[in-house]
């Protein structure tokens, strides 16, 4: 009998609201995205749970960190949606402290999957999420979501362009994605399950 894959063992574990709180954790990798860029219809894809991640027509309420367990102390974590300009100024700098402090220092953190809007992507916040972790040397995924809403040609062209961009980032791949139509999402799941894969070899490795 075929293991099931490890995205789709997910089940909500806890969330948090200050870095004092996160729980052990041997692996993880976190989602992040613009409010309103797709990212918990992305999760609830890749995972093959509906309704895992809380999809709301509210952007910017999220403030949590969520964590979503998929083995012991393996996990997939959904970050705030950032970049929603009702959030008071006080809640938004608490959110970006908390963001940029996780994405900088959590040793447990094995790569980011960073969600943009195909129609309107490397917004200035994407790129600030960019500056922040990059420096760790993990490797980031773009998924370029809601891609069903544009034409063959926006797609290549929009594909081209966040490619050229993104090819001074050394670890920085990209691709299109739809929650919709499913583009991508064998593609996108591939490519986290092998993070995950690649993050156990080392404990093996070392258990001799």
């Amino acid at each position: 009998m075929t293991a099931k894959p490890v995205l789709n063992r997910a089940q909500f574990h806890t969330s948090v609201a200050q870095l004092r709180d996160l729980p052990y954790s041997q692996a993880e990798i976190a989602f992040a995205g613009r409010s309103n860029a797709g990212k918990s219809s992305a999760i609830n894809l890749l995972t093959r749970i509906n309704r895992l991640a809380y999809t709301s027509k509210t952007p910017g309420r999220t403030q949590l960190i969520n964590f979503f367990a998929l083995d012991p102390d393996i996990y997939l974590v959904d970050l705030p949606g950032y970049g929603y300009a009702k959030v008071p100024p006080a809640v938004k700098a608490k959110w970006e402290t908390l963001l940029s402090r996780y994405l900088q220092e959590r040793d447990a953190l094995r790569g980011l999957v960073l969600i943009m809007d195909a129609r309107h992507p490397l917004t200035p916040l994407d790129r600030q999420m960019l500056d922040w972790f990059t420096p760790t040397g993990k490797p980031v995924h773009i998924l370029l979501s809601k891609a069903d809403k544009l034409s063959n040609s926006e797609k290549a062209l929009t594909l081209r362009k966040v490619k050229q961009e993104i090819a001074a980032r050394d670890g920085v791949s990209v691709q299109l994605f739809s929650s919709l139509s499913r583009q991508g999402a064998d593609e996108a799941a591939a490519l986290i399950e092998g993070w995950f894969a690649q993050s156990r070899q080392p404990d093996t490795q070392s258990a001799g």
